[in-house]
């Protein structure tokens, strides 16, 4: 009678967490989840228990997430929850203590609250692949926050062509005096530069987009350090409780140097919030496929003007600017002048421009933090005479 008890005791796991808290951390590990899944055991949170402390893991193959947190709990062993019930669930509940009673044998999973008892099906930890351990990495450590501004700064510039995957992630390029953070659809480019995070030796990676938007997220509400991990075929970015590893883009990244014009004798300055508010309002007038506005400088007045001549709609604004350089007019495509313009933080912007068939450079006004420096590239849109 008593190996019974025994048995079955050792077949219970219990734990005890706050909703909340819980809640918070599942949040942070959701946006891993990928709507359709070939392994269907990958729609569940892997639950780790091992003495006072719950690890819950999510994957979608190409990149796992894990956090770690205090519970109360005495026992070890694995679950794999369904992800989606639990998160709905948890969402209904304020914040209270909830009991998580696990049956070891059949992976049932009875949740209790002060309202009730909860239970769903879970499904044996084993079946959970394992995260993948970074063989001999190399590593360096840059503060949470210089991270999120590089990852916020550049990535809208990535592609989305599965032609070119080199170019759907964002480009790291470390060396011993700073590190560059770089992306590029061939049509705009974003070179975000810190020269106050080093690397001990020259070396670079290209980490896909999905991880990056989940580390953005993540990064968002903690000023720790976070230390980056890599070899040739993954990466890993620790920082507080969390550790998320992903699989890195294989092949070589163009060479965005080549493409960034050196020598731009025509400079135009002007102030960033008023330069995309024109832009805004101009190009609802523009063509819908090309996008295109044209900028025409004439000593210190800039007139920005679209047309779209199957509609014969048109529009144009004259604005004042600061200009060094010869008269010229050059076509640009819209959405990208205002990505770019949106996506920096200064009062004002200089575009450097070499001729309207060359690329355009979009740089701060303004020096930002110390140790940044942003080049922004732009390519220029044919124009309709």
């Amino acid at each position: 009678m008593e190996t019974v008890a025994t048995k079955e005791k050792t077949a219970t796991m219990k734990f005890i967490v706050s909703s909340t808290a819980l809640l918070k951390q599942l949040q942070t590990l959701q946006g891993v989840l990928a709507s359709s899944n070939t392994l269907p055991i990958l729609d569940n949170f892997l639950f780790e228990i091992d003495g006072k402390q719950l690890t819950v893991t999510a994957s979608d193959l190409e990149t796992t997430i894990t956090a770690t947190m205090a519970v109360e709990a005495k026992d070890k062993g694995s679950v794999a929850i369904p992800a989606r019930l639990l998160l709905d669930t948890l969402k209904a509940f304020p914040e209270q203590p909830l009991t998580f009673s696990i049956d070891g044998k059949h992976h049932g999973v009875e949740l209790i609250s002060d309202q009730g008892k909860y239970k769903m099906t879970g499904f044996s930890g084993a079946e959970f692949p394992k995260s993948p351990v970074l063989e001999s990495p190399s590593t360096f450590v840059l503060p949470a926050g210089t991270l999120a501004t590089a990852i916020n700064k550049s990535i809208f510039a990535t592609g989305n062509d599965d032609l070119r995957p080199v170019m759907s992630g964002i480009f790291f390029e470390l060396g011993e005096d700073s590190v560059n953070f770089v992306a590029t659809d061939a049509h705009k480019l974003v070179r975000y530069k810190r020269t106050d995070v080093r690397a001990d030796k020259p070396a670079s990676f290209i980490v896909p987009k999905k991880p990056l938007n989940l580390l953005k997220n993540s990064l968002g509400g903690t000023n720790a350090e976070v230390s980056v991990a890599y070899n040739e075929n993954n990466a890993s970015f620790t920082f507080d409780n969390i550790l998320m590893v992903c699989r890195l883009i294989d092949g070589k990244y163009p060479n965005y140097e080549a493409v960034i014009p050196k020598k731009n004798p025509n400079k135009l300055t002007i102030d960033r919030a008023t330069f995309l508010s024109s832009i805004r309002r101009v190009a609802i007038f523009s063509n819908k496929t090309t996008h295109q506005v044209r900028l025409s400088i004439n000593g210190s007045q800039l007139i920005v003007s679209a047309e779209d001549l199957d509609f014969s709609n048109e529009a144009n604004e004259k604005l004042t600017c600061t200009y060094e350089g010869e008269d010229m007019t050059i076509g640009f495509n819209s959405r990208f002048l205002m990505d770019m313009l949106n996506n920096l933080s200064c009062e004002h912007v200089v575009l450097e421009m070499s001729a309207p068939n060359r690329a355009g450079i979009l740089l701060p006004g303004e020096a930002g933090e110390v140790g940044e420096d942003v080049l922004m590239l732009v390519m220029p849109v044919m124009l309709n005479s």
